[in-house]
């Protein structure tokens, strides 16, 4: 195990923590961009990755994005992610996650985690039993677990502002709503778009999820070209990060993007290639905060589904506020968003120092 501080070449980091642990096969790494707000909160993916370089980049990118999400949504924490490198065959799935929550445990705090892709409740209850500094498990209050539902709800208020106020309709009915990843997320957000009677056009790289959405709702499936291609209303990106990027930025077809996913952009200068297009990015750090209030205000002890889901809804305020910081001040979205979270930083960081 080795623990060091450092950044990659994108993006600095106040620490980074990398760790093995043989017996279970435990390989992972836990990034903390910022904690000037606090804590650093983000939650622990599985996944496979090519190399610990890229771990350590996949990590880094989130935990600044974690840090983003925190700040606009008010939370009393900063921006932390760990990902796990993807076990061919782990002995015991609940080893594997005592051996992890061992590590959080070595921070002290510094970092409190909770479950992203490829990983889920259960496994956060495995960390639970050797450190408290984890969230999204299931309550006895039934509060709590999995947080996608809360996501989806937010990047759900996100779409309705965006139809009322760039696309100027007072309904989704008839939108043309592309929904890329049919996971947790993305099936509850197409549940709650086609409540709304919106026309859903879906991709996913498991065909069963795909068929699953259609026969439910009624939705066209499409391949993810096809639909990154195609002439939507909305595109909702809810799959993995990185997304757009140069070699396809140029064939979006969609008026809107507003999707789940973490770290939509290869870069900023995709988004600025987009707002030059006339597409509207509603950068995924501001409307997909949703999960992270659930699992903060579960950690905090000051939640309950109700309160929730009142906070989850001031997300569309939010959406509306920076379309109005976009028209007055003629710049990309996601540049306008990154800035607007800078200055709460430094607000914070102002604060601290007196």
């Amino acid at each position: 195990m080795t623990d060091a501080d450092g950044h990659d070449s994108a993006t600095r980091l106040e620490f980074v923590h990398v760790a093995q642990d043989p017996v279970t096969g435990l390989r992972a790494c836990i990034a903390i961009h910022n904690t000037a707000r606090g804590p650093a909160f983000g939650g622990c993916r599985m996944r496979s990755y090519e190399s610990e370089h890229a771990a350590i980049t996949d990590a880094a990118r989130l935990a600044e994005g974690m840090t983003l999400k925190n700040a606009l949504a008010g939370l009393p924490f900063g921006g932390g992610k760990a990902v796990i490198f993807q076990p061919e065959e782990p002995e015991s799935r609940a080893q594997l996650f005592r051996a992890f929550g061992r590590e959080v445990e070595r921070l002290g705090g510094r970092y409190i985690t909770a479950e992203d892709v490829g990983t889920t409740p259960e496994d956060m209850r495995a960390v639970n039993s050797v450190t408290r500094f984890v969230s999204g498990i299931p309550r006895s209050s039934g509060f709590g677990g999995d947080p996608g539902r809360f996501t989806a709800m937010g990047v759900f208020h996100a779409i309705r502002v965006a139809a009322r106020t760039l696309l100027d309709q007072d309904s989704l009915e008839g939108l043309q709503i592309g929904v890329q990843g049919l996971g947790a997320v993305g099936a509850e957000l197409c549940a709650l778009l086609a409540a709304e009677k919106a026309e859903l056009w879906v991709s996913d790289l498991v065909p069963l999820r795909a068929a699953d959405v259609a026969d439910r709702w009624g939705a066209k499936i499409l391949s993810s070209e096809a639909l990154f291609e195609a002439e939507l209303d909305i595109l909702s990106p809810c799959a993995l990060g990185a997304v757009f990027d140069v070699a396809n930025v140029g064939k979006i077809q969609a008026k809107v993007i507003a999707g789940a996913a973490n770290n939509q952009l290869a870069s900023l200068e995709i988004g600025d290639v987009l707002d030059t297009r006339g597409i509207w990015y509603l950068p995924d750090f501001l409307i997909n905060a949703g999960g992270i209030i659930a699992v903060a205000r579960e950690y905090l002890g000051t939640g309950s589904e109700r309160a929730v889901r009142d906070e989850v809804q001031m997300i569309g305020p939010r959406v509306e506020q920076l379309i109005h910081m976009v028209r007055k001040e003629q710049r990309p979205p996601a540049r306008i968003a990154m800035a607007w979270a800078e200055r709460l930083l430094q607000r914070e960081a102002r604060a601290t120092a007196d």
